[in-house]
């Protein structure tokens, strides 16, 4: 499968080029253990290491990158950016989340380890435990030794020893972490209290099958607790990470009253596009959302804008109110002094301000900070490019890449 990712932006344009292998095909890895197999069939596709199909998931191709006037600015390999990209727009909610004590990731290729390095440099040491679900054991040691260095991962309930900066300069934290494979005798009962755990979920896996039941989270226990969730690893109908159940449970009609304690709903589940998940989300697609269903990353974060503007305007008035009403005070007790009949002037600051946007802005922040959120990715040309643009900008100024004058 071969994808063509044009874009323009403010400061350019480019395309990006890229093959990918069709979910679902052969890589040498089969496994008949039963569910098991349902469950993490498509982790394997994401294994770094040589032995077992390595890259087949990875897109492969390049990014060309032309200035405003068409001249052409750069080239880069689609392999890291793509991951890298994804991985920025997939944290934007999640680093503004109140509890992220316990994070878990499914795979362990190049999406997952760029999501894994955001959230640990976005949130540091308030990260207590990391959980990573993949079905090769070895190319899970391969993603761990990236992130930390010399050590490599252990079983279930054991804790990665390694130590480093994931390759970057700067030193990550390095929570207790734990890689969990099928094999592990009690795979499925670690599962099953792994995701009811977690406050955040990456779903990093090119699947055609959900990586856990809908059971885990749409059951009285699993609503308990809020959840940021960012399945980006699907991109065809045909591909879901999170099974469909979930999502409807996401924008179902919220009501106040419950017999047991629900984390906020919030009645939609947030995408990258809204015309390209629509289509081609595969969980989006299965779960036969509409567009009144979903809302753009964008459109949160101009809505945030938005409140913020609100707010200080709102700040202004009553501060405006307060000095009109001490104002008014001072004139009325004058006037009472004077013997004029005056009763002055009340202000009710109430008033002034608009409660229904205060409210609205305050469950939107409690449902971002607190609530389930589920945010779904395919990926944007646009993101290449502004991404692509500010990579090539930064290895300008620190004289990295190869320079071709005159070309």
């Amino acid at each position: 499968m071969t994808l063509f990712m044009p874009a323009s932006s403010n400061d350019g344009l480019g395309v990006k080029i890229v093959t990918l292998a069709q979910p679902g095909g052969d890589n040498g890895d089969n496994n008949d253990n039963g569910s098991s197999e349902d469950l993490t069939s498509s982790v394997a596709s994401l294994s770094m290491s040589a032995d077992n199909g390595s890259a087949q998931a990875t897109p492969r191709g390049s990014l060309t990158l032309l200035d405003a006037q068409g001249f052409p600015r750069a080239l880069i390999n689609a392999e890291e950016i793509t991951a890298f990209r994804t991985a920025l727009a997939s944290t934007m909610l999640f680093r503004k989340r109140a509890d992220v004590h316990e994070i878990t990731v499914f795979g362990a290729g190049r999406q997952a380890y760029w999501h894994i390095r955001l959230a640990l440099l976005l949130r540091g040491d308030a990260i207590k435990y990391l959980n990573i679900i993949n079905r090769s054991f070895e190319s899970g040691r391969v993603l761990l030794d990236r992130l930390w260095g010399g050590g490599g991962g252990r079983g279930a309930g054991e804790e990665h020893d390694g130590g480093g900066d994931g390759g970057g300069g700067v030193r990550l934290h390095r929570p207790d972490t734990k890689l969990v494979t099928p094999q592990h005798t009690e795979y499925h009962r670690y599962l099953k209290a792994t995701v009811r755990a977690s406050a955040a979920i990456f779903l990093t896996t090119p699947s055609l099958e959900p990586l856990f039941p809908a059971e885990y989270l749409t059951s009285v226990q699993g609503r308990r607790k809020g959840r940021y969730i960012a399945a980006i690893g699907s991109f065809t109908p045909q591909m879901i990470e999170l099974h469909p159940d979930v999502l409807r449970q996401a924008v179902a009609p919220h009501h106040s009253h419950h017999h047991h304690k629900h984390a906020r709903q919030g009645g939609a589940v947030v995408v990258d596009s809204l015309e390209a998940c629509l289509r081609d989300a595969g969980e989006v697609v299965q779960a036969r959302l509409d567009a009144n269903e979903v809302v753009e990353l964008g459109e949160l974060v101009m809505l945030k804008r938005d409140a913020e503007k609100r707010r200080l305007e709102q700040e202004r008035q009553r501060t405006q109110h307060r000095r009109q009403a001490s104002g008014a005070s001072v004139a009325s007790a004058h006037s009472h002094k004077s013997g004029d009949s005056g009763v002055g002037v009340e202000v009710n600051d109430s008033a002034a301000t608009p409660k229904g946007s205060e409210q609205h802005d305050g469950g939107l922040r409690d449902w971002l900070e607190r609530g389930n959120v589920i945010y779904k990715s395919v990926g944007l040309g646009l993101m290449d490019v502004v991404v692509g643009g500010e990579l090539v900008g930064l290895a300008d100024r620190r004289g990295y890449g190869t320079q071709i004058e005159n070309f």
